[in-house]
């Protein structure tokens, strides 16, 4: 060990040694250990010509995922210029020229896609040297005209998506590390492309000119060398800036305050999918060409023509986005290729359906519809460009809409009139519920795990503002002298009490939407359902009832402004809507009941796993998935005590079993008719219907053979499953029948026996029974004979 260390003094006593190439090595530990003895415990070295920044940039892990040092082809933006990588014109041959520009397009569209899913910005968009230098390009009039439109697009999504902060999961979309972002000129950006596409639509016009009217364009010089290739290279060009300029006209129709530019938003996007089809279009021509060149490079290509594009390299700016490690970033292709699910061209057609359905979105006001909006709407799993556009929408300036308070929105649920009541809106608890549904709605736009997660949380907010409010609110009710003619404060008291309510059937849908979204990330297995669906049915149970509280509110708030105003109207189409939406919740109710009994008796009966595991009891699972709601105490009493006492006695034959599906197959058929013109709406009805029907016949087969396997499979709806049984056996107790008009000749009960032969009458009544028929057999003059 002394030898040791008399080696290392030794090596430190060194004098500095050449190694060969005029540099020459010295030993730092001793300059290391005198600056260490120095600093104080917490301080860092600080010098002139050293910084953490530099010094964190120029560590080499030898991994391209994680190392910020990665030696790259050049080492910045003007050696790559120097060195010819991104020439101005790009080639001599203008026809050539063409073909690298539609690349340039095609490959920059490949790259704000995969920007938009949440890659670097310095890595995809800005890894264009004419994007990141446009001052370079301002000979070429096309390629600087498109690059400039490219910088301001760029700039107007990261700044919808910083204004809405929706980028929680997405930190790298809104960071621009230190890029030539904000060009003075780039605003022109759509005026000069605007001269260049009418330009290319004379050129085309001239090339498709009959020889009498090609004088007129004689002067005109054509777009490239080759006449036979003029055609199909302005098409190619004209749709690609078509799109651009439209793409950033809807984005800056859409930034409008109060929703003022949706109408003409709408026009844009749906120039924007034309264009991408003649995009799409031009595919074939541009692959030819590239074909008989014999220079198709890539396999999962990222442009239209197959070739590499000039001028980018997605290590240029590794230096500027040090704080984040490069990553190894695989650009989107350009169309689905082999094994490939998503394209740039998929992703766009997409982004633009959603923008789309935010510009149809009528902005009434209205929370009820809002919210319902928000909710199909995140069913296409939308990404965040999309969700920040619609969060900027509905909130704006503390407002819904930008125009309408909360306290209004909320007196319209109710149909009370708060117009007069100015001192109402500066009351506490009305500015806090206000600053509540802001944070509600714009958590309802945020990706769906965040989304949960948020939800969750906030739930506790809520319930402590409730448990304050209902306080105070009671206080105040006891102070009313004669609520059947009450005094301006009386009226405040009055309207805060029907809030209040209100207040407490959002916690209670907040909580709904907490539940159902762990199916849609699959937080449940199996045997966790008859807890969840436990759940489910005691919120829904009380969403329920303090919807239809609100009914009765609306109903007898209107019926008393129409006695006192002879002209007025009520509002009758609300009344239905609401009407209708406390019927589904019933619904949704009675099927959660039934699954949850259904499936406590298989699990007693030994017929389904119980939640249990190694790790983990029940009441733990319990705790981990409903902790949150039992924080904000939805229920008030104990939850897991109260689900053990009412399903461990739970039997398959068990009557409210039947009846619960029953119930809800009864109501889905009414409310059929209620949403027959809201497509979405009925075919979640139609689902609901399915569920319970199928679970009827589930439990008449279970009741018969016990020793069935059963699972549970979301066949109908994301929601409610359905179960299903061991396929064998289903096959082995059904009878094939043929359709001929001779079988009918006979009685109703020979027709059910032609499956089973040696059945009795009971069995004919039963299989009656389970699908469904007993009841119309029944009424039947000759019932079963």
């Amino acid at each position: 060990m002394q030898s040791v260390r008399e080696e290392e003094s030794s090596s430190i006593d060194q004098e500095p040694r050449s190694c060969g190439d005029n540099s020459v090595w010295a030993h730092v530990s001793p300059l290391l250990s005198a600056a260490c003895s120095d600093l104080n415990e917490g301080e860092l070295i600080h010098g002139d010509n050293f910084n953490l920044f530099a010094a964190m940039s120029a560590l080499e892990i030898m991994d391209p995922k994680m190392d910020s040092g990665m030696v790259s082809t050049f080492y910045s933006i003007d050696e790559a210029i120097e060195s010819g990588f991104a020439p101005v014109p790009i080639s001599s041959d203008r026809t050539v020229d063409v073909q690298c520009i539609i690349d340039i397009m095609d490959h920059l569209l490949a790259c704000e896609a995969t920007w938009h899913m949440g890659h670097s910005l310095a890595q995809t968009v800005f890894s264009c040297i004419y994007v990141l230098r446009p001052e370079r390009t301002s000979s070429h009039a096309l390629l600087h005209s498109f690059c400039r439109v490219i910088r301001a697009t760029c700039r107007a999504l990261v700044s919808v998506v910083s204004d809405a902060r929706t980028n929680e999961e997405e930190d790298l979309f809104t960071m621009t590390y230190g890029l030539p972002f904000n060009g003075d000129e780039d605003g022109k950006g759509l005026l000069l492309l605007n001269a260049v596409e009418e330009t290319i639509c004379r050129q085309l016009r001239a090339c498709k000119a009959t020889s009498s009217k090609r004088r007129v364009f004689e002067e005109l010089e054509p777009l490239q060398t080759n006449p036979q290739l003029e055609e199909g290279f302005c098409k190619a060009l004209l749709c690609r800036i078509r799109f651009r300029k439209h793409f950033l006209h809807a984005l800056n129709c859409m930034r409008r305050p109060q929703g003022r530019g949706l109408e003409l938003a709408r026009k844009h996007i749906a120039y924007c999918i034309a264009e991408l089809e003649s995009v799409l279009s031009s595919v074939e021509f541009l692959s030819l060409e590239t074909v008989e060149n014999g220079k198709n490079e890539m396999e999962e290509s990222t442009t239209g023509s197959g070739r590499h594009p000039i001028g980018f390299d997605p290590n240029l700016n590794k230096r500027l986005s040090a704080p984040t490690p490069p990553r190894a970033i695989k650009l989107l292709s350009w169309k689905k290729v082999g094994t490939s699910i998503f394209s740039a061209i998929d992703y766009y057609v997409k982004l633009l359906h959603n923008l789309d359905q935010i510009c149809a979105f009528k902005l009434e006001p209205d929370l009820d519809a809002v919210l319902q909006f928000v909710v199909q709407f995140q069913k296409s799993r939308p990404d965040l460009v999309a969700r920040a556009h619609l969060q900027l929408l509905l909130v704006q300036d503390g407002k819904l809409y930008g125009r309408d308070t909360f306290l209004t929105i909320c007196a319209r649920s109710l149909a009370l009139d708060v117009t007069k009541n100015h001192g109402l809106h500066l009351n506490e608890y009305i500015l806090q519920l206000n600053q509540l549904m802001i944070n509600l709605l714009k958590i309802l736009c945020a990706n769906t795990p965040w989304q949960r997660r948020k939800l969750g949380k906030i739930l506790n907010d809520w319930s402590i503002f409730n448990v304050q409010m209902g306080i105070t609110v009671g206080h105040m009710m006891q102070q009313v002298t004669t609520p059947r003619t009450p005094k301006n404060g009386d009226k405040s008291a009055l309207i805060l009490n029907h809030i209040y309510g209100w207040l407490e059937e959002q916690i209670h849908w907040v909580a709904l939407r907490f539940l159902v979204l762990g199916f849609d990330l699959k937080l449940y297995s199996p045997s966790e359902y008859c807890m969840v669906y436990w759940y489910m049915y005691i919120i829904l149970w009380k969403l329920a009832e303090k919807a239809h509280f609100r009914v009765l509110i609306i109903v007898h708030t209107e019926e008393r402004k129409a006695k006192k105003e002879e002209d007025y109207s009520r509002d009758m189409a609300r009344e239905d809507r609401i009407s209708l939406w406390v019927l589904l919740l019933k619904c949704q109710t009675s099927l959660a009941q039934g699954l949850t009994v259904m499936i406590a008796a298989l699990r007693n009966e030994g017929m389904c796993l119980k939640s249990q595991g190694p790790f983990n009891t029940e009441n733990e699972k319990f705790a981990q998935h409903f902790g949150l709601l039992q924080k904000a105490s939805l229920p008030k009493y104990d939850a897991y005590e109260s689900f053990s006492e009412s399903t461990c006695h739970a039997r398959l034959d068990y009557l409210p079993v039947y009846e619960c599906f029953r119930d809800a197959q009864k109501m889905a058929k009414e409310i059929k008719v209620g949403y027959a013109n809201d497509p979405d709406k009925l075919a979640e009805v139609v689902g609901l219907e399915q569920v319970a029907e199928h679970n009827i016949i589930a439990v008449n087969l279970l009741c018969q053979d016990r020793c069935l396997k059963v699972s549970f499979e979301f066949i109908h709806h994301p929601h409610f499953a359905t179960a299903v049984l061991q396929e064998k056996w289903l096959w082995s107790q059904m009878g094939l029948v043929s359709q001929e008009p001779a079988l009918f000749a006979t009685s109703i009960k020979e027709n059910i026996l032609s499956g089973k032969k040696d059945a009795t009458i009971d069995y004919v009544v039963e299989a009656a029974k389970a699908s469904d028929a007993h009841t119309f057999i029944s009424q039947l003059p000759n019932v079963y004979e």
